[in-house]
């Protein structure tokens, strides 16, 4: 029997329809439980600036509980068809980057939660984001939904276009970003991918040299400027330093290895990022070579991803070889530098270059015409990793060639979003309560 033909026949087993279905398990923890849970071993200094974060909207309440939906999900019914799923795969954890080649790319970026799991889990999470985002900038009702139905479409067609393809095929696919501008129908989306394009490749390792360094005589450091970047008394000790970075120059390939071996590092500090992982340890270490060139490495902490506890553990012990490995696997050219280690008090921690010409989107700024082109373009991104870590066949047969699967998730995300503005709800109330 065909792939095609199985992934059809399961749908006697899990009903496209069903796909719609959400409803909240009566036992379900309360928000400040689930807070409570997934930051008890986060920085405490640091919870208040992550709460902070997570007040602004209910956009960005769900960019820092993926615990939560997570937990919700299990509940659902799935498919069981695995792919290397993000995890926590909402709109802002896609952007561009360059490639080793210096070509700027568009791909998934953020791999914290990143596991073998059903791919119902990342096309949910990231059908309600858009539903989410649509309502922060005031859009329609239908337009919200509309928001998520289009990037739903675009995953299954371009899952049946990818199923028709080679897995060298696949391997070698990359979107890259001046491609994607020139082909835009939209001139709006063109105008500010060229924009972005601009503004990326003017950044430089030497740029961010003279923006979070100084000169202390003769002697450069990064400058405090907490609570956002400061120095931590915990992490001084030389050897254990040493040690880190010798573990983590052996997770590289050899010809990268030699590069890394060409820095010594200058100085190391705290430095709080995003939303969701704020209050995880997480810093920036600069390091210099013979020719005093700056090379500026983001070392930030893995712990076990949200979905472990639903979806099986990860095959790797080691949290921050889980996020490298699935990054490589799902990534269509991934960051020379990144690797993982263990150390400084123990912990599970991998590392890329801070900044390498990244573009983030900037939702809030996107009107219909944007987002709806962006709902597309992280589909067809969605749609690729599935397709290239899992089995599209088996997935281009249950989904069918109908618009019923985009009509029945658009509706799921509604009813998700809904569910996420009443626990951003509770959870405004705990701070106004004092309780956070």
């Amino acid at each position: 029997m065909s792939n095609l033909k199985q992934g059809k026949d399961l749908r006697q087993q899990v009903g496209r329809k069903s796909q719609s279905e959400f409803k909240i398990q009566d036992n379900r923890p309360s928000v400040l439980d689930f807070l409570k849970s997934y930051e008890h071993n986060r920085l405490p200094d640091l919870i208040k600036i992550r709460h902070q974060r997570m007040s602004a909207s209910p956009f960005a309440f769900y960019r820092g509980t993926a615990n939560i939906m997570a937990y919700d999900l299990s509940f659902l019914p799935q498919t069981n068809i695995i792919v290397q799923a993000i995890g926590d795969c909402h709109l802002m954890n896609f952007g561009g980057f360059a490639t080793p080649e210096r070509t700027l790319v568009f791909d998934a970026n953020d791999f914290d939660e990143t596991l073998p799991a059903s791919w119902e889990i990342d096309v949910k999470r990231l059908a309600t984001s858009f539903v989410l985002a649509a309502r922060h900038n005031n859009f329609r009702a239908p337009d919200c939904k509309e928001m998520a139905f289009l990037m739903l479409q675009s995953y299954r067609k371009h899952i049946l276009e990818f199923e028709e393809l080679s897995m060298l095929e696949l391997w070698y696919m990359k979107f890259d970003i001046q491609s994607i501008a020139d082909r835009s129908r939209s001139l709006e989306m063109r105008q500010m991918l060229n924009a972005a394009v601009a503004k990326a490749e003017k950044e430089s390792e030497e740029k961010i040299f003279y923006k979070i360094t100084q000169n202390i005589s003769g002697h450069f450091k990064i400058v405090d400027q907490p609570p956002l970047i400061y120095h931590d008394a915990e992490i001084n000790n030389k050897d254990e330093i040493t040690n880190f970075l010798n573990y983590y120059n052996q997770t590289l390939q050899p010809d990268r290895r030699w590069l890394f071996e060409q820095y010594q590092l200058v100085d190391i500090a705290q430095k709080v990022v995003g939303v969701g992982s704020v209050g995880m340890r997480c810093y920036v270490a600069m390091l210099m070579n013979a020719k005093q060139e700056p090379l500026f490495l983001q070392v930030k902490e893995a712990t076990e991803s949200v979905l472990e506890q639903f979806s099986g553990k990860s095959r790797y012990t080691h949290s921050g070889q889980r996020v490298v490995e699935g990054q490589r696997l799902v990534q269509a050219a991934s960051d020379i530098f990144l690797g993982w280690s263990t150390g400084l008090g123990g912990r599970h921690y991998y590392i890329r270059q801070l900044r390498d010409r990244k573009i983030a989107p900037l939702p809030e700024q996107f009107d219909k015409e944007i987002l709806t082109a962006y709902a597309k373009l992280c589909g067809r991104m969605l749609a690729r990793a599935h397709a290239k870590t899992g089995n599209a066949s088996l997935l281009a047969g249950y989904m069918g060639k109908s618009e019923l699967l985009e009509d029945v998730i658009s509706d799921f995300a509604i009813e998700y979003a809904n569910q996420t503005e009443k626990d951003y709800s509770q959870f405004m109330k705990a701070i106004n309560a004092g309780l956070l």
